[in-house]
């Protein structure tokens, strides 16, 4: 018997072999496409691998009158020239699995998985990704490690199609694709009704996590700071906050000041108690995106790119998982004496082994398909500076959640003044127990003196501090994902490339998410007009149903006219406005253009604009790109407003940076002679340049030269944003 194995990756593809040929697989190749034969049990088997999606949904026909639905699976070379390079690998893939007699998909097992892998025998089986094949010799490895052990267990227990799971994410495909393309065309369609040409797109849960954004984004522009003042008195060495907390007058506050100065503060409570702080559960997808973002400063799509990278190196289990459980069938003792022959962790997972600790603290979320992210153990090498750092935040967490809980002593004092009454909490670390494993979390510590109920104390200060009441906060990447997945929006492996989409239109920008003039006119001429695009509940009840698919509590085909009866309406709405659409998204855009221009491109006279990159990082680009590709750099975590000067010796923009609390202002070219001592000055750029420039008429003269030339590229090339399905 022959049986076509197909991985999604090359490198996982190669895991297999090596697993499954006793490390000793026969490399072929065909067009340059690499693919292992070995055998087993009497059996060949023929590995190869894919490059992600090999096919993808594409339009019959050339109508553009909308509703469009009639789509079908074509291979991705023929869609798009940047995924021209999968040609080889279908042609390798059909070449190799001639004769085969089983088929055997190994690609991630969930629903993308599933999708990839069964396309592709669906292909090979009948020379037509459209058509049904026989699914009676098709089959499924279930891994969620690529060690050699998961490994060669996932074959030997391989399972039958996994329908469910392909039924579901053909619907999701289906949807997003009939949601993407109808609903962004409408978008454009209403933007070119008022002349206006701009590339647009709104997808089944960009959407409603535009809306979210942009209601925060009302709720910061509408708030109105209000003072208030707190009091403090100070007693043996500690400070006592009023209770009252936030006092709005003044005069009361400096009132509770006057009557403190000087008097007896009476201590009514000192308690002390200890308590147990238990680990955080191990990570699932979310979690550990929002930790390494936290605790590295790790984009959530570099988080999910690194986990993946050592996912396919065995180093880790698999990371677009849901779950916080462990369970012991995993053989978690196994893992941690694994994990002692790694220096690094070696006195760690020790004492674990010493005092048989194997049971872990869990959390309450689960998936069916895999478990929590955890170390297998086998000891990384190679890893560049970020996978390790990502590594070793994955394999102390593991170890953590084995560990003994902390002990925190928490003590409360509370203090009579008069009639006021004050309060003060101290708190400190009495037994590490799992800090000491995991040295990414240290609880704050607050020393406090000993005091006794029934004494009293001299009030050695008393004061007000006059505060201001804050906005919401803003979104970051990290805590957006999170709400996303609290809403149930979206899957774990799509919500940072949704988020990165929003950036990539222009809808919204910087690290912590502000939406831009542009994202607004989007949002509300989408609120006013066609409001059901942005519905949060419409959004989760397609998702439910989608689960409910691999579930088997409904059908592909029930879902899939659910979402064409919700395109048919919406379609309705935008033809019935796409005028006032048009005139709002035409506002936008031009208010976003006026507001963002900082002057012109020394390179073609376009205008330069602050750009962000799928990472959230701001730049300065040419409006014109890709026609032209100049880029600078720009200051992070700042605000950019142009102020229409030009530095006398580079050309470039001067602009005003307004960050952390401090103004300055500088031209757009790092390289530029006003920033040969940068940092060492007390004049403004600009100052320096005009009293070089007086100084130095050589520098003059060759800046004057400089203008008949390009201007030197100093950044890398912004990423192509491509028409594309959307989610």
């Amino acid at each position: 018997m022959r049986n076509l194995i197909v991985a999604e990756k090359p490198s996982v593809a190669l895991r297999i072999a090596l697993s499954l040929g006793n490390g000793r697989p026969l490399r072929k190749s065909i067009n340059g496409i690499g693919y292992f034969e070995m055998f087993r049990d009497g059996n060949t088997l023929l590995v190869v691998a894919a490059a992600g999606h090999l096919f993808t949904l594409a339009q019959k026909g050339e109508t553009r009158t909308l509703p469009i639905f009639d789509l079908e699976w074509v291979p991705s070379f023929k869609v798009s020239k940047d995924a021209y390079f999968t040609k080889k690998y279908l042609d390798t893939i059909k070449e190799v699995s001639r004769g085969c007699d089983e088929f055997t998909n190994a690609c991630d097992y969930d629903v993308e998985g599933t999708v990839i892998g069964t396309n592709i025998i669906k292909y090979v089986k009948t020379n037509d990704v459209n058509k049904e094949p026989d699914w009676e010799n098709v089959k499924r490895m279930h891994f969620s490690t690529t060690t050699n052990l998961d490994l060669l267990a996932a074959y030997e227990k391989r399972e039958g199609f996994d329908k469910g799971n392909f039924e579901a994410g053909e619907a999701r495909h289906v949807l997003d694709w009939m949601w993407g393309i109808n609903f962004s065309r409408a978008l454009m369609n209403a933007m070119y009704s008022t002349g206006n040409r701009k590339t647009m797109s709104i997808g089944r849960v960009q959407g409603p996590t535009l809306a979210i954004l942009a209601e925060r984004e009302k709720e910061i522009k509408a708030f109105k700071p209000r003072d208030y003042w707190e009091v403090f008195v100070h007693a043996n060495g500690v400070e006592f906050r009023n209770r009252r907390g936030a006092i709005y007058e003044e005069a009361v506050a400096e009132g509770l000041v006057r009557e403190a100065s000087g008097a007896k503060a009476n201590v009514d409570l000192a308690e002390t108690r200890e308590a147990k702080l238990f680990p955080f559960p191990p990570f699932d997808l979310t979690s550990l995106q929002l930790e390494a973002s936290r605790t590295l400063g790790l984009d959530p799509s570099r988080t999910l790119a690194l986990a993946q990278a050592l996912y396919e190196r065995s180093y880790i289990s698999y990371p677009r998982t849901a779950s916080q459980k462990l369970p012991y069938s995993l053989n978690l003792p196994r893992i941690i004496n694994a994990l002692a022959g790694n220096p690094k962790y070696k006195e760690l997972a020790d004492a674990l082994i010493k005092a048989s600790r194997f049971r872990p603290i869990e959390g309450r979320k689960e998936d069916e398909a895999h478990p929590a992210i955890y170390p297998t153990g086998e000891t990384p090498s190679r890893l560049t500076v970020e996978e390790e750092k990502l590594y070793d935040l994955i394999a102390r967490r593991f170890l953590s959640v084995f560990a003994e809980p902390a002990t925190i002593e928490h003590t409360d004092v509370q203090l009579s003044v008069g009639q006021e009454k004050y309060e003060a909490k101290g708190s400190r670390t009495v037994a590490q127990g799992w800090l000491s494993y995991y040295p990414y979390y240290k609880p704050q510590e607050a020393h406090m003196p000993a005091f006794k109920a029934g004494a009293s104390h001299g009030v050695e200060k008393a004061q007000s501090r006059k505060l201001v009441t804050k906005p919401p906060d803003r979104y970051t990447k990290a805590s957006l994902i999170a709400l996303l997945e609290s809403k149930e929006l979206g899957t774990k492996a799509t919500r940072a490339a949704i988020v990165d989409t929003l950036f990539n239109r222009g809808y919204i920008g910087n690290k912590r998410i502000e939406v831009t003039a542009y994202g607004m006119s989007v949002y509300e001429a989408l609120r006013q007009h066609v409001s059901p695009i942005l519905d949060e509940a419409l959004t989760r009840k397609l998702e439910e149903d989608m689960d409910g698919i691999t579930r088997g509590k409904t059908t592909e085909q029930a879902v899939i006219s659910e979402g064409k009866e919700m395109v048919v309406q919406t379609i309705q709405l935008f033809k019935k406005n796409e005028k006032a659409i048009g005139t709002g998204l035409g506002e936008g855009l031009e208010k976003t253009n006026q507001s963002n221009v900082l002057g012109k491109c020394l390179k073609d006279g376009g205008n330069l604009v602050v750009r962000y990159s799928r990472a959230g990082k701001q730049f300065v680009g040419c409006a014109n790109w890709p026609k032209c590709n100049q880029t600078y750099p720009l200051p992070q975590y700042a605000k950019i407003v142009p102020t229409g000067k030009v530095c006398p010796l580079c050309h470039t923009p001067i602009v005003k940076v307004f960050r952390k609390g401090k103004v300055f202002e500088m031209d757009l070219d790092p390289n530029c002679e006003t920033k040969k001592d940068w940092g060492k000055k007390t004049e403004t750029a600009v100052k320096a340049a005009d009293e070089t420039a007086a100084k130095e008429p050589k520098i003059q003269k060759a800046a004057e030269l400089k203008k008949t030339k390009p201007a030197k590229k100093i950044a890398k090339k912004p990423r192509a944003v491509k028409a594309k399905k959307v989610d």
